[in-house]
């Protein structure tokens, strides 16, 4: 555990964050007929020395696709030359199985240096395979409700980082960005990251409800829609996601959670078709990417084949470091990638 008491109450943030949501979810499968436990799973940061975490994962097969719900905290106290304190995170993305029930993903992090300085990274965006106007509009009014005076920079913020400019479109429908956050109130600072994390936690719960009560089935021609939409969701992570591509460049130690965000299903096919779409050397990650998916359709994404993409992902940027110029951004580049060195 750190020394610093804020990094201390963003971790006891991020875990009340990730109870209320599991215990959120396994309500909502329960009301839908499932009986649906989380699991979780522990891993260390140099056998705990430096901290570690835990992920809590839906069983795959269930009104899941894939769902995990990550908190970490790594800390280096006891490395004084380092200029990183602490950096604590709660890290979730939700993919229902039924196509009509959205996605999302949720982030929020607090990274403090030795110096004393630290900042928030804020963000939550609505990924549906197929779009609905309702629950894209109660997803952002519940954003802008948590921060309405920040809301307007962080959506164009989120617009932003979010944009693939290989496909000309969003991964998402709405987003809530803020990079490198703080204010001279870290009482308020963190009271933010509190009702955001708590807002976006229980409209998205109420959605998925929502969409599992109206769309019972659901037919072919959504199904399609989700696997293409998961094949760019998978694009976008491992191409533009600077947060995924840190985490990987820093340590190898948790690549299955890492990934976590990935869903079961991509389609191969579509994703090798996108590396011509791509500046070099960006075509060079597609392919390896490519070549890291079994070859069958639709393809599926377990725990060997999230350890072969993110050591091709490792592998591309450590031999083309000037690649992480064509990462995703907001209106600050955030200073994760060179892990603060």
């Amino acid at each position: 555990m750190p020394f610093s008491p804020d990094a201390i109450s963003a971790f006891e943030l991020a875990s009340s964050l990730q109870a209320r949501f599991v215990n959120k979810l396994e309500n909502v499968a329960t009301r839908h007929g499932q009986s649906v436990r989380f699991e979780e799973t522990k891993w260390l940061r140099d056998e705990g020395l430096h901290g570690g975490g835990n992920r809590f994962t839906a069983p795959e097969g269930s009104i899941f696709n894939r769902a995990t719900v990550n908190v970490s905290q790594i800390h280096y106290d006891d490395q004084p030359d380092k200029k990183l304190g602490s950096a604590t995170a709660i890290s979730t993305i939700i993919h229902p199985g039924n196509p009509h029930a959205p996605s999302v993903h949720i982030h929020i992090s607090w990274t403090e240096m030795k110096s004393g300085n630290g900042y928030w990274r804020i963000m939550g965006d609505l990924n549906p395979s197929v779009v609905n106007e309702e629950y894209k509009d109660r997803f952002t009014a519940a954003m802008k409700e948590a921060a309405p005076t920040l809301f307007k920079e962080a959506a164009a913020q989120g617009d932003r980082y979010f944009y693939i400019p290989a496909l000309k479109r969003h991964r998402g429908v709405t987003h809530f960005y803020l990079e490198s956050y703080h204010t001279d109130n870290r009482a308020t600072d963190y009271k933010l990251a509190q009702q955001f994390g708590e807002a976006v936690i229980d409209t998205y719960v109420a959605i998925l409800d929502a969409a599992l009560t109206s769309y019972p089935d659901c037919d072919d021609k959504a199904r399609a829609e989700q696997l293409a939409y998961h094949t760019l969701y998978l694009f976008q992570v491992l191409t533009l996601d600077r947060g995924t591509t840190s985490g990987l460049l820093v340590h190898s130690q948790n690549d299955v959670g890492i990934m976590g965000s990935l869903p079961s299903q991509v389609d191969r096919n579509l994703l090798a078709s996108w590396a011509n779409l791509v500046d070099a050397p960006q075509d060079q990650l597609v392919r390896k990417l490519v070549d890291a998916l079994p070859d069958s359709s639709p393809t599926n994404v377990g725990e060997e084949v999230k350890r072969a993409l993110a050591s091709a992902v490792r592998e591309h940027y450590r031999d083309n470091p000037e690649a992480l110029a064509h990462q995703a951004r907001g209106n600050l580049i955030p200073p994760t990638v060179d892990n603060h060195s």
